[in-house]
């Protein structure tokens, strides 16, 4: 599956395993990893959680990743999101973009995380010392 929203922890070394496989015509791959911080908007964070619109979201990834697909000259795209609690440092989100050349792999993956963040359904709580806050995200 090129899209997922899951619970556990993700492995960047299978996902990126599994993108190699769809094509040897892949000469470059563009990598985002996004991590949990321990301090946001001036505060610490202690951990981050998830939360979607169940059904919406998967759908609005899969109709982002075909969107990357079109508009990009691109072979393919991986993305994997957690829906979880997560401390810092832990992984929350992995974009994974291969094609023949850079430009486009960096140009996909830029476009797939910003876009992700603006209209993908998928919402985060940052626990903090003083208390619950619900992020609005910033592209």
């Amino acid at each position: 599956m090129s899209v997922r929203i899951q619970v556990e922890d993700f492995s960047v070394e299978e996902e990126l395993s599994e993108l190699r496989k769809t094509s040897l015509r892949i000469g470059g791959i563009v990598t985002f990893l996004g991590t949990a911080r321990d301090f946001s908007e001036g505060r610490d964070v202690e951990t981050i959680e998830f939360e979607q619109y169940e059904g919406m979201a998967l759908g609005a990834l899969e109709k982002l990743r075909e969107t990357a697909l079109e508009r990009f000259d691109i072979i393919e795209a991986r993305i994997v999101h957690r829906i979880a609690k997560v401390g810092p440092g832990e992984q929350i989100v992995l974009i994974l973009v291969g094609a023949e050349h850079r430009a486009e792999a960096f140009e996909a993956c830029r476009f797939i995380i910003d876009d992700l963040k603006k209209t993908v359904p998928i919402w985060k709580k940052e626990r903090t010392p003083d208390g619950d806050e619900w992020v609005t995200e910033h592209p």
